[in-house]
């Protein structure tokens, strides 16, 4: 079974930007983005921003945020930044640097474009522990994603 419909995957093989809409599809048809619940929660070209809500389910023997949740963040903040200028992209690498650790209800990452270039898009991205209001840094990210070429 295909994880994305045909009009989504064509709609990635597009050589501009996606649409929230798209990236929206993609995170509904993809089985870990909906099982940790993540959201967009601001969109524009080279930037988005995302949300996932802070569960027991989430949470390491010290009662933190899973570090595998925060590389999750960091991927897709870096991913779906890159996408909304130059479409359908995976990751290459990225370096992630925890900062503290992470509790409260949600996370939040935010991710940006710094550079495209060939085949190539360095991105960035820094997370957040979000509690009462209240936003603490606890990781950051540098990307290098891959477009996918139709």
């Amino acid at each position: 079974m295909a994880l994305q419909d045909v009009d989504t995957r064509r709609t990635l093989a597009s050589p501009g930007g996606v649409s929230r809409d798209t990236i929206e599809a993609v995170i509904r048809s993809t089985p870990f983005a909906s099982l940790l619940g993540a959201s967009i929660v601001e969109f524009g070209s080279g930037k988005v921003t995302l949300m996932v809500p802070i569960t027991d389910r989430l949470l390491q023997h010290h009662r933190f945020v899973h570090g595998a949740v925060i590389g999750f963040m960091a991927d897709s903040a870096c991913c779906w930044a890159a996408a909304s200028q130059v479409g359908d992209v995976v990751t290459s690498e990225y370096k992630l640097n925890f900062l503290a650790p992470a509790g409260g209800t949600s996370l939040i990452g935010r991710g940006e474009v710094i550079k495209i270039s060939g085949r190539q898009v360095v991105s960035r991205a820094d997370i957040f522990a979000e509690k009462a209001g209240v936003e603490r840094l606890v990781a950051t990210a540098l990307g290098t994603i891959a477009r996918i070429r139709a």
